[in-house]
């Protein structure tokens, strides 16, 4: 009896020592919001509370790029938590993702995100305070409220670009902290803290998932499938703050009832707020249009998605002065973000059997009666390579697929001829049916063209996949499904032989330019066609890529071993020839087959270049060609011999002294002397002009009818007038010349993302026009009535022949945000293909 009144005894003092949690503040050793707390700090403490308290669970999900611990934390209260894993796959089956009977009566699962931006750090330290009060035995409120929810807190999504700003922040702050917004603390140095690693918007990522950050969240994220996500962010010192519900416009799928819950967790914001005496707006900037936000996403997933938007980012510092003359502080900062995500819960929570109900309709719908007109996307299987990555993709987002069988024909919408007609389903077709979960998700990624109820937004206004995937689809009104759930297998080349003359490959998709980088380090001598050739029964286009035994036999068996890795490596299956001789076009040895070497490369850096930019091409460089690129900052270009580099890139940027006389002589000899200089979106526009070149910005002979009364605008409509002169993320078809090599691989047509209403003009004899508009080459997104008329007849991507070398200038951005897959082959010509 003593024994057992011990362990009594015993357990009550552990329930109690474990009930006295400690605050951030009692285990920093410092007031929250005093500096910023490091991320190995933060983590910490959720490790902390893990291991004081009963009802919290602690799950890494994957690393950063710079190798930091990515985190969840998962609260509830203790019956929950005791059936945790059954709340997770019984709320899979309400989203209809996997089948079974459901239990409507569930917790609402809420997902906070924090500090996706790293310079807008306040996100991680309410997450910190936010998680106490969750915790905290003396929060009788929180209690209540997770007995109804589940919680689910990411600290933090992107460590590295937080650590890059807390480090500056830190290095830079005196014993106490400067609100004087001059002072050297509120300045950031490039690239600043906002992006990740690679100096990627991570809040633009949802939907791509081009990003390893990314990624490794969704997949949990999936896992889960949330009914009410919040994203906090913060904006310039000078504003208030921003919470739900969004500004026009809403895309039109979004549901009434997401609308309306929206405005429930608002007004209870408001409650919070209006007690304080806090300042705040809804329904203004913050549209919910394009797919890949921290709120969108969500959205278009079924939950409630949001963005909390907080006054202060990276000039914020710990304390600021505002242009007001109000002292904003990061204690102020963390109390706001704290009230939101609290209040979220918290409306939440009274809502939970409405929100679960609504949450399982949405599904139901989306499985039973999908919305649009639409309810198959088809997508060929011309491009193997294409597809492959393609069904990847759709497999990262939970989108079910499958395979045509037989042969038959169907119905549909063309993406590229825009109409509708007959065409034949093939085995290797890939399908896409609207009647699964993901499809209103799906409906959004496909719609060939955007409706706009608002011509304000804020970010691009068209994505449409068969677009940026330059893969041929239909759109089906009616439903087709799909008869095998995996590809028909790739026949292999009918030419048996172990040591053949020579490998082909056709040049037609990012997994040829990877076979190609592969082979280069190997140092295996690789030739192109530059033009077409028949052999073997099969056709060739120009690029194509000719391996021959003929200059390596110096690698002797290793040859053969070498050719067939790079090519298992990225799903490749190549041809095989033992002649030489062409059954029509030419044989190997003509002088149109040409060597490939491996260029030197080198991409401009520092802070004339927009730091996305530079970190696109990084990125394409480092973590899917995985060739090398040495990284040249503009501060220091003087410095550098220019005659090391064979090509040299310079991405999307506002350069003082590159494009200056002196500077940009230098570079133009070192063209002169065979070098290949590739100019990229606003750098483009700067190159316009100079003498060396040909590039000339496109004259506007547009004359728009005017009346007296044309300038007479409202003082209200101003931010809308002056869309009328502006594209906000648009699609246009370009005519390809596709016998020259940045041309190769690509049929006669292009459809590019404009990102701005720069236009050239043709570039005269000595320079090659490969991409260029006609007329009617519009197809998606927002175009300013002012600007629309003038897109015709200009140049996007072309070739200035200068001496022995070449300017390439891409107007447009073939990398933007990688999740334009569709470009990568034609910045992959820029580099290997033009000047061999």
């Amino acid at each position: 009896m003593r024994k057992l009144f011990l362990i009594l005894l015993l357990c009550c003092v552990g329930c109690i020592v474990r009930a006295q949690v400690k605050s951030p503040d009692e285990f920093l050793g410092y007031q929250l919001g005093s500096r910023y707390t490091p991320h190995y700090k933060v983590l910490a403490y959720f490790d902390y509370v893990s291991k004081s308290v009963n009802n919290v669970k602690l799950q890494q999900y994957g690393t950063s790029y710079e190798d930091r611990p990515l985190m969840l934390a998962i609260i509830t209260s203790a019956e929950n938590f005791s059936h945790l894993e059954e709340i997770r796959t019984n709320n899979l089956r309400l989203a209809r993702v996997i089948d079974g009977p459901v239990n409507a009566k569930q917790p609402v699962i809420v997902w906070l995100s924090y500090n996706v931006h790293g310079n807008e750090p306040v996100s991680t330290e309410a997450a910190m305070q936010t998680l106490y009060e969750l915790v905290s035995p003396s929060n009788a409120a929180t209690k209540e409220w997770l007995k109804n929810t589940v919680v689910i807190i990411d600290p933090c999504l992107n460590p590295d670009g937080r650590e890059r700003y807390v480090n500056f922040f830190t290095e830079r702050m005196g014993l106490k902290s400067n609100p004087n917004v001059n002072s050297r603390e509120h300045k950031e140095p490039w690239p600043g803290g906002r992006a990740n690693h690679y100096l990627f918007d991570l809040n633009r990522d949802w939907a791509w998932q081009t990003q390893q950050e990314t990624q490794q969240r969704l997949a949990v994220y999936n896992q889960w499938m949330p009914q009410v996500h919040a994203d906090f962010h913060e904006m310039g010192i000078d504003e208030t703050y921003y919470f739900a519900p969004a500004a026009e416009p809403f895309h039109e799928t979004i549901t009434p009832w997401q609308r309306e819950f929206q405005t429930t967790i608002g007004r209870n914001h408001a409650h919070y707020f209006d007690k304080k005496s806090w300042l705040y707006f809804t329904k203004e900037v913050f549209d919910l249009l394009y797919p890949s936000y921290g709120d969108t996403f969500p959205l278009f997933n079924g939950a409630i998605g949001m963005t909390y938007e907080q006054g202060g980012l990276g000039r914020g510092g710990v304390s600021v002065i505002t242009s007001k003359g109000d002292t904003l502080t990061l204690v102020d900062r963390i109390a706001h973000h704290t009230t939101t995500g609290l209040s979220t819960i918290e409306a939440s929570s009274l809502n939970a059997r409405k929100v679960v109900a609504q949450f399982e309709q949405y599904f139901n719908t989306n499985k039973t009666n999908p919305s649009g007109i639409y309810k198959t996307y088809l997508v060929k299987g011309e491009n193997p390579q294409k597809l492959k990555t393609f069904a990847n993709f759709l497999a990262q987002n939970n989108i079910e697929y499958g395979y045509g069988s037989a042969t038959k024909t169907a119905s549909g919408y063309n993406y590229f001829s825009g109409t509708k007609e007959s065409f034949s389903v093939e085995p290797n077709d890939l399908i896409i049916s609207a009647y699964q979960s993901k499809s209103t998700f799906i409906r959004v990624l496909f719609e060939p063209q955007t409706k706009l109820k608002d011509s304000i937004t804020y970010d691009l206004t068209a994505w449409s996949l068969p677009y940026a995937w330059g893969l041929k689809s239909y759109a089906l009104t009616e439903r087709l499904n799909a008869s095998s759930k995996t590809p028909p297998v790739v026949a292999a080349s009918t030419i048996k032989a172990e040591k053949p003359l020579a490998y082909l490959l056709n040049w037609n998709s990012l997994s040829s330019a990877k076979v190609l980088t592969k082979l280069l380090a190997a140092k295996v001598r690789v030739r192109y066609a530059e033009v077409g050739f028949d052999i073997a029964g099969k056709h060739y286009q120009p690029g194509s890529l000719i391996i021959a035994r003929t200059g390596n036999i110096r690698l002797g068996d290793q040859f053969d071993k070498i050719v067939k890795q790079a090519a298992e490596e990225n799903n490749i299956n190549l041809e095989v020839v033992n002649s030489g001789f062409a059954d029509k076009g030419i044989d190997f040895g003509s002088s149109s087959v040409h060597e490939i070497s491996a260029p030197k490369v080198a991409v401009l850096a520092g802070d004339d270049v927009s730091e996305n930019a530079f970190g696109e091409v990084w990125h394409f460089f480092d973590q899917q060609l995985h060739y090398p690129i040495d990284v040249l900052e503009t501060r220091y270009l003087n410095d550098v011999n220019l005659a090391e580099y064979k090509v040299i890139i310079v991405p999307d940027g506002n350069y003082s002294d590159f494009f200056g006389d002196k500077q940009f002589n230098e570079v133009t000899e070192w063209v002169k002397n065979g070098g290949q200089l590739i100019l990229m979106q606003g750098a483009v526009m700067q190159a316009a002009g100079k003498p060396a070149l040909r590039l000339k910005t496109k004259v506007d002979n547009v004359d728009a009818p005017k009346t007296p009364y044309a300038e007479l605008n409202k003082y209200e409509e101003m931010g809308r007038s002056a869309l009328t002169q502006t594209i906000q993320g648009s699609i246009f078809k370009l005519h390809i010349d596709n016998s020259h090599p940045l041309g190769f691989g690509y049929p006669d047509y292009y459809y590019t993302l404009k990102l701005d209403a720069n236009l050239y003009q043709f570039l005269s004899k000595g320079g090659w026009n490969v991409g260029f508009l006609k007329k009617d080459g519009y197809v998606s997104g927002f175009v300013g009535a002012g600007v629309k008329v003038k897109f015709a007849d200009a140049m996007v991507f072309g070739v200035d022949d200068i001496g022995k070398g070449h300017v390439t200038y891409m107007a447009d951005n073939p990398l933007f945000r990688s999740f334009w897959e569709n470009g990568k082959l034609l910045f992959a010509n820029a580099v290997f293909m033009v000047g061999q």
